[in-house]
């Protein structure tokens, strides 16, 4: 049983700052002490005297790094290592602290700055979040590492398509290359100094959010390092919440972006062996919302996330400083600080999450394809556009209200060529979330599918039928994708290509150019299909191929438009012996878990009922229910009890961390030790009625219900090792 479990296994912990507190003393298998300052080496040692697994975490592409910039690190000014825009503006994480060029020089420095991680004992080093700003790319630091890598002179990226796409790839090469120095510089020090394995992990957005919100990573290129052991994938609130488009209405929907968002993360590690946690955040970096909008959306990320069965670590928790110590919405008379019972479910979640297993009930194999080079072509060139001057769309969505409504009505009806480009780059990312949402939205669990992984891993799509795909926003980066795409189809696979050849970056110097219009026409003659409509349906080998001329961002715009693209999708795979199944929910068994989101805007409206005998793993006492209503827009996470048919004793869900539990003649005895300041809650099944319980000689909170077999046991946590004897 995972509740009760060797902190090695690493399967829950957090990221924080400041120091330990009893209220911040979640019981979670270990801890990131977050940035290298005078308080570092104190809060390691802070840490592992509490029994934590210690790790150090700090930003790799921002910091604490004045030292270097100002040259009192070796003698050299590096302040033209800062990220500029085109206007000579800094691109600043706070101010003075700007996003880096990540220069030899700086990888140097970050590798000499994180030893004293190293020498305090820490297992592992996490760098986050290594990102370089599409806008940025024009301070002298960047423009040399354009000469050295390209052995040209730097071209701005507003000049050209093919200018812009080199300039980005380029960004996503330097973090590769800084992750891979660095990581390899401090495993060599941990093993020569300490004959200590040093493990290095990179916590990073999504591809989906980097992609919306413009920023370039490796992403897919972490897998060719080999001294990186592993991710976090950075989805929470903040991520999931930036609004897209589907059936023309332009809103925020957590629950589906994050599905996706997690879905990409996974593709990571996957064939890698490598380590992977999925991070959900009960607040967000926005302190303007109340608990009630952070509840409901924490629980969309976290119910999004166990839809995908092969992940079972978690980061429970960034900043619980924030969680648990500070009101909301922030600045405001109305501030609240978190609500009793809310701490008490986060505390709740945190452990049942760290008693989920990994699960075989995928049936996730339908693909839509992305690729890092999505993340190359976000901002088309001046000369695509007639005013001299650009409009800058990277915050459009944010601000511009009538730009959202030229959006909503003109291109719905009549497609203007310039305000589709503006559309495309927008932070809506239209072209992925029109071949995504209408499928997601109607209960297909499509899952993102890297195109880069089809080299990386033979085998890589053998866990899907139908692949999804466009190079309207992305670009293959070599022709044997493409032939392991055909290839793949030949061998029984249902591939349906979306696109017209819309997309300037087609035109960019690659190797499909001078002898084909767009990647796409390889693809087809790949495949052997030759076609001048508009839509088309055919046999290759054993596989079935649709395509339909259209650019995808197209599909976001109506509800007629994703009806067409549902359409087609049942098309094709009619033509390929299948059918499409349709559904307002997606839903899983987890081990004794059963988890379920219905969603909005889908096939009905309908609310799903699960009938049982559950405990509801997000009520404060693990409510016990035989039917629960799940209405759109809703989710659910129930302990399934008839999976505990054959057990006498077992734990259903607990706010605290149970180290042993032990069932005597005269009763059970557990041992428990929970953070400080909360209603704490046992649920556990029992093979008697119990008369009474006790902590630390005091009697507790007891509620027998006879009908499950189950005790509730309640009392106020403590941080420090307790003792409760149930008799």
């Amino acid at each position: 049983m995972a509740y009760i479990r060797d902190r090695r296994e690493e399967r829950t912990g957090y990221q924080s700052g400041s120091r330990m507190e009893d209220c911040l003393d979640l019981q979670c298998d270990f801890i990131m002490c977050y940035r290298i300052d005078d308080t570092t080496v104190e809060r390691i040692k802070e840490t592992a005297a509490r029994g934590y697994v210690v790790h150090l975490m700090t930003g790799i592409a921002w910091g604490g790094y004045r030292d270097y910039l100002d040259g009192k690190y070796d003698g050299v000014d590096h302040n033209d290592e800062g990220q500029i825009d085109r206007n000579g503006n800094e691109i600043n994480h706070g101010k003075g602290t700007p996003y880096m060029v990540p220069t030899v020089s700086f990888a140097d420095y970050i590798s000499e700055k994180l030893r004293i991680a190293v020498d305090a004992g820490v297992e592992a080093i996490h760098v986050e979040e290594p990102e370089f700003w599409d806008r940025g790319g024009y301070s002298p630091a960047f423009k040399r590492e354009y000469e050295l890598y390209y052995r040209e002179p730097w071209k701005p990226a507003y000049e050209s398509e093919d200018a812009h796409y080199k300039c980005a790839r380029l960004k996503a090469y330097l973090y590769s290359r800084t992750i891979d120095r660095v990581a390899s510089s401090l495993k060599e020090y941990a093993k020569t100094k300490y004959n200590r394995n040093l493990r290095f992990y990179v916590p990073t957005h999504s591809l989906l959010n980097y992609t919306q919100w413009k920023i370039v990573s490796p992403e897919g290129k972490l897998a060719d390092i080999p001294a990186v052991d592993g991710c976090i994938a950075q989805v929470w609130t903040g991520t999931s919440r930036e609004k897209n488009f589907y059936d023309g209405v332009f809103a925020e929907r957590t629950f589906e972006t994050a599905f996706l968002e997690y879905g990409v993360m996974q593709e990571l590690v996957k064939g890698t062996g490598r380590k992977m946690w999925f991070l959900h955040d009960p607040i967000e970096d926005n302190p303007i919302f109340d608990w009630n909008d952070y509840r409901k959306n924490y629980f969309c990320t976290v119910a999004a996330s166990l839809l995908h069965p092969k992940i079972n670590s978690y980061e429970i928790c960034p900043w619980p400083n924030r969680v648990f110590k500070d009101s909301y919405p922030k600045d405001s008379p109305d501030a609240q600080p978190i609500p009793a019972d809310y701490a008490t479910v986060l505390n709740n979640t945190f452990n049942t999450l760290g008693n989920m297993e990994e699960s075989s009930d995928i049936t996730m194999n339908t693909g839509v394809i992305m690729a890092d080079s999505q993340l190359y072509q976000r901002e088309y060139s001046d000369s695509q556009f007639k005013e001299k001057a650009k409009v800058e769309v990277g915050t459009v969505l944010r601000e511009d209200e009538n730009l959202i409504k030229r959006f909503e009505t003109e291109l719905r009806e009549n497609p203007d060529r310039e305000l589709m480009l503006k559309f495309m780059s927008s932070n809506a990312f239209p072209a992925f979330y029109g071949l995504a949402l209408p499928l997601l939205k109607y209960g297909v669990p499509v899952r993102p599918v890297l195109l880069e992984n089809i080299r990386r891993y033979p085998g890589y799509l053998d866990d899907y039928d139908t692949l999804i795909m466009s190079y309207e926003f992305l670009k293959p980066e070599s022709p044997d994708m493409n032939t392991a795409l055909a290839q793949w189809v030949r061998k029984g696979g249902t591939l349906i290509y979306f696109g017209n050849g819309f997309d300037p970056f087609h035109k960019i110097n690659s190797w499909w150019t001078g002898k084909y219009g767009t990647p796409a026409e390889h693809l087809f003659e790949m495949l052997e299909i030759e076609t001048e409509e508009d839509c088309c349906i055919a046999k290759c080998g054993k596989g079935t191929v649709g395509i339909y001329k259209i650019n995808p961002a197209e599909f976001c715009l109506s509800k007629a438009k994703s009806d067409g693209m549902r359409n087609f999708y049942e098309k094709v795979l009619d033509a390929a012996g299948k059918k499409a199944e349709y559904k307002n929910h997606l839903s899983i068994k987890r081990g004794n878990y059963v988890i379920s989101a219905v969603l909005e805007q889908s096939v009905s409206e309908e609310a799903q009922i699960l009938s049982g005998n559950f405990a509801d793993m997000k009520t404060p006492r693990f409510d016990l229910c035989e039917s629960v209503t799940v209405n759109p827009g809703e989710n659910a996470i129930l302990f399934d009890l008839d999976t505990l048919k054959d057990e006498k004793l077992a734990v259903i869900g607990t706010s605290v961390r149970i180290n042993s539990m032990e069932q005597t003649e005269s009763g059970i005895a557990l041992d428990v030790y929970g953070a400080g300041g909360i209603n704490a809650n046992i649920r556990l099944k029992v093979p008697y009625k119990v008369s009474s319980a006790e902590i630390d000689g005091e009697e507790c909170g007891l509620d027998y219900d006879k009908k499950t077999s189950t005790v509730l046991i309640s009392f106020p946590s403590v941080a420090k090792p307790r003792k409760i004897i149930i008799k």
